[in-house]
């Protein structure tokens, strides 16, 4: 807001990371009453074309970390976007969310869309009480950029203010977002597969089943 308000510089606003150089952070604050009345998709479209003009030479990505809902606020952040990441979780309610989301993006302009869901059990897909990740592939009809399972460790990071994907040993949540990470960069996907278990054969030796 100080930016926009020609309170300070833009390279000012800019936090960057300690561990990694070539990682900035600008923060939008949320308090009403220091938003100007003027505040929208212009002034957000301004500050990403400021960030692709910096002596610095312009970002790899410019990601814009969209609030949930369809409000004011998403109607802003998807102004200056040119593609979207839709985080999505398999359960019924999310996934009309998703779908209602992503006719909103593509009436937008917004066709490269790719989705990730987020919090998957096995265990639950398995005694059928959650939908498998082809089934929300199949309903939602986007490219699968991740498949996040659901890991303690997200909370623990989380509440430490330590990245997931530094964890050593590596966590499952962490490494799935690693891999999302990858196809992003690589403008790649994923495809969901239904994989069928076979019927149990016996075997006079206990170690070939």
């Amino acid at each position: 807001m100080e930016v926009l308000n020609g309170e300070c510089r833009l390279d000012q606003a800019l936090i960057r990371d300690k561990r990694w150089t070539n990682l900035e952070l600008l923060c939008i604050n949320k308090p009403r009453y220091k938003m100007p009345l003027g505040f929208g998709g212009k002034a957000l479209t301004w500050l990403v074309d400021a960030l692709k003009k910096r002596p610095e030479g312009s970002p790899d990505f410019i990601l814009i970390d969209c609030p949930a809902g369809i409000d004011a606020g998403f109607i802003t952040a998807i102004t200056p976007a040119n593609e979207a990441v839709l985080v999505t979780t398999p359960d019924i309610t999310s996934l009309r969310d998703a779908d209602r989301v992503t006719g909103l993006l593509e009436c937008d302009g917004i066709k490269d869309i790719k989705m990730i869901v987020n919090r998957v059990r096995s265990d639950m897909i398995k005694g059928e009480d959650m939908m498998s990740v082809l089934d929300v592939q199949e309903m939602l009809g986007l490219p699968l950029l991740g498949v996040i399972p659901e890991d303690a460790e997200v909370i623990r990071s989380t509440n430490r203010g330590y990245p997931l994907v530094l964890n050593k040993p590596p966590t499952l949540a962490g490494l799935a977002f690693e891999q999302a990470a990858w196809r992003l960069v690589e403008q790649d996907s994923m495809k969901a597969v239904l994989v069928e278990e076979a019927p149990v054969r016996k075997s006079f030796l206990p170690f070939l089943g």
